[in-house]
């Protein structure tokens, strides 16, 4: 009976010991991915500024405008950072994102900025419950930093302003921005982004002037 007794002690010893060094393994396999070298590393994620814009003449407050969400080809149509080293090829900024599908982000920066105005009676997206009078529908043409001579960044929206009541087209037009790489202060991704900023903030800011005037 001793003899049993011993073996038992001695299996249940050995299970113990198995069982913390599979525990400590479990602890330390996922602290690995933080090591260098141990796993990729996260992206920089980027969002877009919506254009502060000093809109002149009368207050509309009765019309409601949708920005619909924007259309784009598929290199265009998701949330990576397009670098053009030149105009026929495409490629990805290593190591950034944006926030979203960027003509989900643009859509958003689009809705704030002629939501800052205050010169309409409501401006949102689809889905909103707005009882629609008009509709911004774009389409993304150029988002992206330009190698090809002086490294620059590119916006081009075309435009127009659908009256949803007829379905007839008030206005349409194309919105172009071109921005320099800065020289100082920010550097790597964040001088990238910053150039791709400031384009579609002067493209923000002839867009919603321009769609005040056509209404």
């Amino acid at each position: 009976m001793r003899g049993v007794g011993t073996n038992q002690a001695a299996a249940v010893t050995m299970v113990r010991a198995r069982l913390g060094a599979f525990l400590l393994t479990a602890m330390v396999l996922p602290g690995c991915a933080a090591l260098p070298g141990g796993g990729p590393a996260p992206l920089d994620t980027y969002d877009l500024s919506a254009a502060r814009v000093e809109a002149a003449g009368p207050r509309r407050g009765r019309v409601q405008v949708l920005v619909a969400e924007p259309g784009a080809l598929k290199a265009l149509d998701g949330e990576s950072v397009v670098v053009r080293p030149s105009p026929a090829s495409v490629e990805f900024l290593k190591g950034a994102q944006w926030a979203d599908r960027l003509p989900r982000v643009v859509q958003a920066r689009l809705v704030e900025a002629l939501q800052a105005t205050g010169r309409l009676g409501g401006v949102g997206k689809p889905g909103e419950g707005l009882a629609i009078d008009y509709q911004v529908v774009t389409e993304i043409r150029a988002f992206e930093v330009r190698m090809d001579g002086a490294p620059r960044a590119e916006v081009s929206l075309y435009v127009k302003l659908l009256n949803d009541r007829n379905g007839v087209v008030r206005a349409a037009r194309g919105f172009t921005a071109s921005t320099p790489l800065a020289s100082g202060g920010a550097s790597g991704n964040d001088a990238y982004v910053a150039a791709l900023d400031r384009a579609f903030a002067q493209v923000q800011r002839d867009l919603v002037a321009w769609v005040l005037g056509a209404l």
